[in-house]
């Protein structure tokens, strides 16, 4: 099976929209310290672009999440494999997701990070496949782009460790017989 990829959303658009992202963060928080929590690892790419392009000063904290279903569809229970290295009690915290899907992950995460006592904390993703959408309860507050239910990869996004350095966010098919 050969996997092929489709291109959905050109790098020149991404870095557009990051940079239009990254204007209202900072015109939404200006006079403030943003605390940057990034999911890992397929949000790396995405918070280092969007916060070179903030008019602001900027901390950086990482968590890993894992998710365990029923074989190899994510689902179930949602564990935290590295939590934050600094609090962010009465901190402006931004959670940078690469993308959202079910929203389970995100939902878990906010409870867990709002249990911190954060100033605020908003919701950013590069991606949000609201049809795929299975809770409800927290909806981000800033969206790169809303896309269709297709399996991406690129400018973080992976495929069993592969394509994360894109540029390009695209559409992963698998072509049988070749």
């Amino acid at each position: 099976m050969r996997e092929v990829i489709r291109p959905l959303i050109p790098a020149e658009e991404i870095a557009r929209r990051v940079e239009e992202i990254a204007g209202d963060i900072t015109r939404d928080h200006e006079g403030r310290i943003v605390t940057l929590i990034c999911v890992l690892k397929g949000g790396v790419i995405f918070m280092v672009d969007l916060s070179r392009k903030l008019n602001l000063p900027v901390e950086f904290d990482f968590m890993d999440i894992s998710s365990y279903g029923n074989g190899v569809v994510p689902g179930g229970v949602i564990k935290i494999d590295k939590d934050l290295e600094n609090p962010i009690t009465g901190k402006y915290v931004i959670l940078v997701e690469d993308i959202i899907d079910s929203g389970r992950t995100l939902s878990h995460l906010s409870k867990h990070l709002n249990a911190q006592k954060p100033a605020s904390l908003k919701i950013c993703t590069l991606l949000d496949k609201k049809s795929r959408r299975e809770v409800y309860d927290v909806i981000p507050d800033y969206i790169g782009f809303e896309i269709p239910d297709e399996f991406v990869v690129g400018y973080g996004l992976d495929y069993a460790q592969k394509y994360r350095n894109l540029a390009y966010i695209g559409i992963l098919e698998f072509i049988e017989g070749e």
